[in-house]
């Protein structure tokens, strides 16, 4: 049972798939819920604070590295583009609006990503790990419901 944790866990650390993925393994493995819906929160959580605090400066650093360095800028312009873009429309919310990017479980917006676009967007430690905990939350209960075919189910009510 520890082997099907720590696996859970590791998926969920994992950039792209993350939790996304991991909740629904760990159903798949007929792991109890709460416990694994833990463990992969936790699995997904443990990189945002090292991201938070290196990621934009390994970018930076890079920037002008003669093989990496067109990608890094890329991702550094491309980063600061759009969280323009999210402060010109969210303005005071922007703690929401990365709350429900993090939390809306689409390709490319999960924690790793939010916590990136937190980093460029020069918000504070504290509220961008807030705001992604409670993102990761909401798309575990929203990924926990559709593994359980209950998305589906209310689908049909409305």
């Amino acid at each position: 049972m520890l082997k099907k944790y720590l696996f859970v866990f590791f998926v969920s650390m994992v950039p792209l798939i993350e939790l996304r993925a991991a909740v629904p393994i760990a159903l798949g493995m007929d792991l109890p819920v709460i416990p694994s819906y833990i463990v992969c929160i936790l699995g997904n959580m443990l990189p945002v604070p090292i991201i938070y605090l290196f990621a934009r400066k390994v970018l930076e650093w890079g920037a002008d590295k003669p093989v990496v360095g067109k990608f890094f800028t890329f991702c550094l312009e491309k980063g600061h583009k759009g969280g323009e873009k999210l402060k010109e429309k969210a303005g005071r919310g922007l703690f929401v609006a990365l709350l429900l990017f993090v939390g809306i479980p689409l390709p490319g917006t999960g924690a790793w990503t939010g916590t990136l676009a937190a980093s460029l967007l020069d918000m504070d430690f504290k509220s961008s790990v807030i705001a992604v905990l409670f993102g990761v939350v909401l798309a575990g209960i929203i990924m926990g419901l559709a593994s359980a075919g209950l998305l589906g189910a209310l689908g049909v009510l409305f």
